[in-house]
């Protein structure tokens, strides 16, 4: 078994093929498919997005540590356990442990969210900056945080996670390419598109789950 593992990563590390004249190997493809379908399930609030969900952060989490993004690489295994709590929560999270609908974020977690992202990001710069050889400490740091922060608002199906998405991705774009990493920047660009379509799916589930809550207008009847 602990033969096992050596061999797993250095095949995951293998070129596969050279895209826009950056090597490519084929753990990031594995990252590239498994991504692109475990958002495209998101999108479509199917439950199966968390298990395709934890293949993709084991993709990554080889990927990232080879790259030297110390912190995007730890933060896979945070979000398998975040996927873990998700699976649960999206089956059992709802009243009565029934299914978790769609919700907005209230302004109370909208201000605990923002107090951890700043204490986390500037944590984790320093971190990154003192006890590893990371050229972009910062920009490291603020994308893990923000995946963490949006994360978290996947689980309890937060139509708002999809902004915070979207923000990280912005960022993950040219972090990427900085990196060499093409075939990711592109899969984050894709990324991008998707957080789109999920943030219109969910607000749309969250209307029609208002709309089905909602008692029926009261009837007055004519007098005559």
């Amino acid at each position: 078994m602990n033969s096992l593992f050596p061999l797993i990563i250095d095949a995951a590390n293998t070129s596969a093929f050279v895209l826009f004249g950056a090597p490519t190997t084929w753990g990031e493809v594995a990252g590239f498919a498994s991504g692109a379908l475990c958002v495209w399930l998101v999108a479509r609030m199917s439950i199966w997005n968390w298990p395709i969900g934890i293949a993709n952060n084991l993709f990554f989490l080889l990927l990232f540590f080879s790259a030297g993004l110390y912190a995007d690489g730890g933060l896979q295994i945070v979000f398998i356990m975040l996927a873990l709590y998700g699976w649960w929560a999206w089956l059992r999270g709802g009243t009565a442990r029934s299914e978790l609908p769609a919700s907005r974020t209230t302004g109370r977690q909208w201000a605990m969210l923002a107090g951890a992202g700043i204490v986390g990001t500037t944590a984790m710069t320093w971190f990154l900056s003192a006890h590893t050889d990371s050229t972009v400490p910062l920009a490291d740091a603020f994308t893990t945080v923000l995946s963490l922060l949006a994360t978290w608002g996947q689980t309890r199906k937060k139509v708002e996670s999809w902004w915070l998405w979207i923000l990280a991705d912005v960022i993950y774009v040219p972090l990427y390419l900085h990196k060499n990493l093409t075939l990711t920047a592109l899969l984050y660009l894709g990324f991008m598109a998707l957080c789109i379509v999920g943030l219109t799916r969910w607000r749309r589930e969250l209307r029609t789950s208002a709309s089905a809550a909602s008692p029926p207008p009261a009837v007055v009847e004519a007098v005559a």
